[in-house]
This record gives structure tokens, sequence and C-alpha cells, in this order.
């Protein structure tokens, strides 16, 4: 998958996401996201270190995103198994993010701070438009907006490490390239 056709697919697949969960439909919310993930696997040339990546995200986005429910800067109406915690389509939305990593956002890979700077301005931004869609609501705004620029700058690096170290673009037997240079 290109990296153009990759960063389309992502936002696709978020509006969907965002809407879906915005309109009462969490679960849908979920499936649009594990459409395109499903997708973004299909077309890796390596399957599994995608894969990894990929649950690895979610295991950072269940802690992350619970952890601000739970500190009240964030709020959703519906999808959480547990009562003010986060609900499963915002965790999803982790896994979508991380199908960017190694193709529209590989860029980043070989600029850790760029990437804490993308991080700290883009999320802020992200969540601002799910709450402009109803998908959810930043309680405390200018605290949740701090965290969330605090929490990205520190986040968006270490998933750039992640996805340095699981890269399911390098093919099975491809010798793989030093850290930080660029793939096709």
């Amino acid at each position: 998958m290109s990296r153009f056709l990759n960063a389309a697919v992502f936002q696709a697949g978020w509006f969907a996401s965002i809407l879906c969960a915005a309109n009462g439909m969490p679960w849908m919310a979920v499936l649009a996201v594990l459409a395109v993930v499903a997708l973004h696997l299909a077309l890796a040339p390596a399957v599994v270190p995608e894969l990894k990546l990929v649950l690895s995200a979610s295991l950072i986005g269940i802690i992350w995103e619970n952890a601000l429910a739970l500190a009240g800067l964030t709020a959703f109406q519906g999808g959480a198994l547990i009562n003010g915690t986060a609900p499963l389509w915002m965790v999803a939305q982790w896994m979508l993010f991380a199908t960017t990593l190694n193709l529209s956002l590989s860029w980043l890979k070989g600029n850790l701070p760029a990437a804490a700077l993308f991080g700290a301005v883009g999320a802020p931004f992200s969540y601002m438009a799910g709450e402009r869609l109803g998908a959810l609501q930043l309680v405390d705004r200018e605290s949740a907006l701090m965290a969330l620029a605090v929490g990205w700058a520190v986040l968006t690096p270490l998933l750039m490490l992640l996805a340095r170290h699981w890269d399911g673009r390098i093919a099975p037997g491809t010798k793989r390239p030093p850290d930080g240079v660029q793939h096709a």
C-alpha cells in the first residue's frame, strides 16, 4: 500500500469510526477500524511484525485512554465495558493509528523530536475534532489538552521506536536497513 493510500484509508477509517461512535453505534465504530486494520495486514509484506505493532499500540491505548478517562479529563457517551473508562472504539483508534506508523508516518521514525512535536500538536487537534463530531468530551478542556499534548509528545516517539522494531514492510528474508533509514 502506498503512503498516500495509507493516509487516505486511515482518514476514512477515522471518520467512519468517530461518526459511528458519535451516533450511538460504538460497535460499528470498532468494526470500521477492524476493517481498515484487516486490509492493512492483508497488504503487509510481513504480517507478524505489523500485527505485533498494532497490538502493542492497542495496549498502550488501553492504558492511556483509561488514564485520561479515570482522571476525569475525557468522557464518552457509550461503548465502555466499565462505566467511567474508555470505550473499545477509542482503544481501536490506536490500532488504526498504528497502521500509519510504517507507511504514511514512516518519515517520523528517523526523527524522534519531530515525532514528539507531531504528537504534541496533532493529538489535541484530533481529540478536539472527535469532540466537535460528538464522539467524546474533553471535560476539563485546558487540562485535557495539556495532558494530551504532553502525553502524545512521549507516546508518539515510543510508537515510532516500536515501528522501527516491527516493520511489516520488510518481507521475511530481506535485510533490514539501519534505524532511521527510510524504505521505498
